[in-house]
């Protein structure tokens, strides 16, 4: 136990060391929000990564779909990297960059409202951002507080509260550049951490060919006889439902507000191209880790309540035997990764409420000049107000999120597929199209918004006919043909003013 409270508040200080160091860096609404512009192809690439694995993949999905589709799960990692990763940065990097760069946005809906030429979209899209980021943070405080109820014997109450607070602190104090720092340390614990896990718990079940001898020995489950599982097999026991879950964790980083973020702040295209790299390899690493252990969990004991087996017990229940040293290295796995996501995830709440909804500047388009610009003195002090709105919204944010992981409605993985399905759903087509085709409308950018709320909402109302995961899986896949048809139905934007837009790509 000495060990594990050591490591942990080695750690916790050096996160709120960060902050207080970059803390003069964010007095602007740029440096608070982007780092300036200029975050440098390391700390952007593990931002990138550290925000997209959480202990929501860790804890909640690794368990569960580990459970579910056995070894086959590790091609959900496989998704991640290739998909979700390097497919992300070859497609949206230099564009988002160069575009969004060009035409002043520093947030996703400030991107819809001004590439599209309708401030209503740039409303719509911040509320939709800010609801529906609230259960993806609370499926991490759940995640993220099992673990710490685990290793440390802390009732999961103190655990979120006491995650909050830290978060809070380094994200207020130092903005984006203390979250992406942070980031970069958190990366480096993340890599070693997985490793290491893998390592000794495959150890403890005899090695890797024995490990995965006893899983092939299990019945399916829809059968009783020995032998004839799935789980050990290349596409397992569903291959249509896995396919499924790799669509929502891998294509959705597209369409993430907190995701897309990232490539607003590096600073320039080579650094792009180094950070595709890294980002590929820190997610091949990290994610491919995490499921292929998942993929063992058949071969412990887990929580079961009310008849159902408690998925986010499952992750847990292979790690408690391990020696402390490695729990403790565990701990710090699964709070890294968490406290890295839920720092981009308040970060990016905060300042599209900010900026989109509460200080909405008019803006204009690249080469136009805006009458009765205001004194200097004036615009600094309404920049420091920003940015003391944002970390005012930050807390706020916490607080919701707080109430809703203190009282959770569901599995981890299921508000995790709410939140992306609804989110991706949403964003990913107009923002991807909105990036490379000209001919993309004002009409259909709304369409899409309907379209991706809608069917998650709906299907949530009436009781998830769709499995969350699957109906956001469609959401997201459904967005496409949807902005595509609506596109073609309703009246084109101006051409003079979309032609000054794609000025950015010459």
């Amino acid at each position: 136990m000495i060990i594990k409270v050591l490591l942990t508040l080695i750690f916790l200080a050096v996160m709120i060391g960060v902050g207080v160091y970059t803390r003069k860096q964010a007095s602007s609404v740029d440096g608070f929000v982007l780092g300036g512009r200029a975050v440098g192809p390391w700390l952007t690439a593990f931002a990138f990564g550290t925000s997209y694995f959480s202990a929501v993949v860790f804890v909640g999905y690794a368990g569960q779909f580990g459970w579910k589709y056995g070894l086959s799960s590790a091609w959900i990692g496989i998704g991640n990297a290739i998909i979700g990763s390097l497919l992300a940065w070859l497609l949206l990097g230099r564009r988002t960059k160069l575009m969004t760069q060009h035409i002043e946005s520093r947030t996703m809906p400030d991107f819809f409202g001004t590439r599209f030429a309708d401030q209503g979209l740039r409303v719509a899209a911040s509320i939709i951002a800010f609801v529906f980021l609230i259960p993806y943070t609370a499926g991490v405080y759940k995640g993220i507080s099992t673990l710490f109820e685990m290793g440390f014997g802390i009732p999961y109450e103190y655990c979120v509260i006491i995650m909050a607070v830290l978060t809070a602190v380094y994200v207020i104090l130092g903005g984006y550049k203390a979250t992406a720092m942070n980031d970069f340390i958190q990366g480096i614990i993340m890599l070693f951490g997985i490793v290491a896990v893998i390592v000794a718990v495959i150890a403890a079940q005899g090695g890797l060919a024995e490990a995965v001898g006893k899983l092939a020995e299990l019945p399916a489950d829809d059968s009783t006889e020995p032998g004839s599982g799935m789980f050990a097999t290349w596409f397992g026991p569903d291959p249509w439902g896995l396919l499924g879950v790799v669509i929502l964790t891998s294509l959705g980083t597209m369409g993430l507000p907190q995701m897309v973020g990232k490539f607003y702040s590096i600073t320039d295209e080579s650094a792009i191209k180094r950070g595709t790299v890294i980002s590929t390899i820190f997610a091949f690493i990290v994610a491919g880790g995490c499921y292929f252990l998942g993929g063992f969990g058949r071969l412990y004991e887990p929580v079961v309540a009310n008849g159902k087996i408690a998925y986010d017990s499952i992750v847990p229940a292979m790690l408690v035997t391990l020696p402390d040293v490695l729990i403790a290295l565990v701990v710090l796995l699964v709070l890294s990764a968490s406290m890295s996501t839920l720092a981009s995830l308040v970060l990016t709440s905060s300042s599209t409420m900010t900026l989109d909804l509460i200080y909405r500047d008019k803006k204009s388009l690249p080469g136009e000049v805006e009458e009765g610009t205001i004194d200097d003195i004036v615009s600094e002090k309404i920049e420091r107000r920003k940015v003391v709105v944002m970390r005012v919204l930050i807390m706020f944010f916490i607080a919701i999120s707080l109430l809703i992981a203190l009282n959770p409605p569901t599995f981890i993985a299921q508000l995790m597929g709410i939140s992306w399905g609804a989110l991706a759903g949403a964003f990913l087509a107009p923002f991807m199209l909105g990036l490379y085709w000209r001919g993309v409308t004002t009409a259909s950018v709304w369409a899409c918004f309907i379209w991706g709320v809608g069917l998650t909402v709906v299907n949530m109302l009436v009781g998830n006919p769709i499995n969350p995961i699957n109906c956001g899986a469609i959401a997201m896949v459904g967005g496409f043909p949807v902005v595509w048809i609506a596109s073609l139905l309703s009246p084109k934007m101006n051409k003079n003013e979309v032609d000054k837009i794609f000025k950015c790509y010459n």
